[in-house]
């Protein structure tokens, strides 16, 4: 059966955080594939992305995936950083360059010593291998003897792809060129930004399996439930909005109406990316369930019996 996932963002205040951790609760109860929390541009964010991952893997049987940013960020910071969340019971990780902090012009960013998500990529199993080098194996019969393995608990990093090119390099080959450099890197898995037509993704991976691009390249998809948050979702992502469905969220004559809007949309892109070959769904969820539960009950993902929640 097709997986699917979820991305949360940390909490910023006490009662955000007791609604996201109802939120977690609800998306865990479907058997996502993992649930993926953001981090904070240099690291604003960084306890309370740590607190919800915490959350997730002391309350759920989920797999907690940290998002890990590149932006002003030293080698020594981020290993402390990646230790941290490594001790806190994580060992999936989203590898990413990161954006600029609000209001910094992206010519003043401040890459520090990580220079994109490939050197990332590469920190984070060094982190690992650097931490645990091996395992030691007791030998039956012999107390106090063990022998070493070289074997240790692999960390599964995934990384960003950019079906329509990183809005800031509009070049759709050179981000193939940098998936694949990913991959190279040790990336296990990919993670789509959004996109609004389903050729946009299928076009993206027909191009990065002849790149030579080989690990799975997972759709990410968001149920947009508002005309606001469409103008800066396409504003952050440099895509273009859609005509039809800014309309249909501008008419709508109350939230019931624009969610359904949201659900009908996303519901659609997901099966036509599925029928293409698509490994599974990531759904950004904004910190909702509703819309996120009602794209997976239409596409057939989980129970009919999953009801949405007002």
């Amino acid at each position: 059966m097709t997986g699917f996932s979820f991305e949360l963002f940390p909490p910023r205040t006490e009662a955000s955080a007791r609604a996201v951790r109802e939120t977690v609760r609800e998306l865990a109860a479907v058997g996502p594939q993992f649930i993926s929390v953001t981090y904070g541009a240099n690291g604003t964010s960084r306890d309370s992305s740590l607190d919800l991952l915490r959350h997730i893997h002391r309350t759920t049987p989920v797999r907690a995936l940290a998002h890990l940013t590149c932006v002003g960020n030293s080698h020594a910071q981020a290993t402390v950083v990646i230790r941290e969340f490594i001790e806190a019971g994580v060992t999936s990780f989203l590898a990413l360059r990161g954006d600029p902090p609000a209001g910094v012009p992206e010519d003043e960013i401040e890459l520090g010593d990580l220079a994109s998500a490939s050197e990332l990529v590469q920190l984070i199993h060094r982190v690992q291998a650097e931490r645990i080098p091996y395992t030691e194996v007791g030998l039956p019969g012999l107390p106090g003897t063990s022998r070493v393995e070289p074997k240790r608990q692999k960390l599964e990093v995934s990384v960003a792809a950019f079906p329509n090119g990183h809005p800031r390099n509009r070049s759709g080959f050179d981000d193939v060129d940098a998936l694949l450099a990913k991959q190279v890197a040790g990336a296990d898995f990919a993670v789509t930004q959004l996109f609004f037509e389903a050729d946009d993704y299928l076009g993206f991976v027909a191009r990065a399996r002849e790149a030579g691009v080989t690990m799975p390249i997972i759709p990410g998809i968001m149920p947009v439930t508002s005309a606001a948050r469409l103008r800066r979702v396409a504003e952050l992502s440099g895509e273009a909005v859609p005509a039809d469905l800014l309309d249909a969220l501008e008419q709508a004559p109350d939230e019931t109406a624009r969610r359904e809007i949201g659900v009908e949309h996303a519901t659609r892109l997901a099966r036509a990316v599925l029928a293409g070959g698509a490994p599974s769904l990531h759904l950004y969820t904004f910190n909702q369930h509703e819309a996120a539960l009602g794209v997976l009950r239409e596409c057939g993902l989980v129970s009919p019996s999953i009801k949405e929640y007002a």
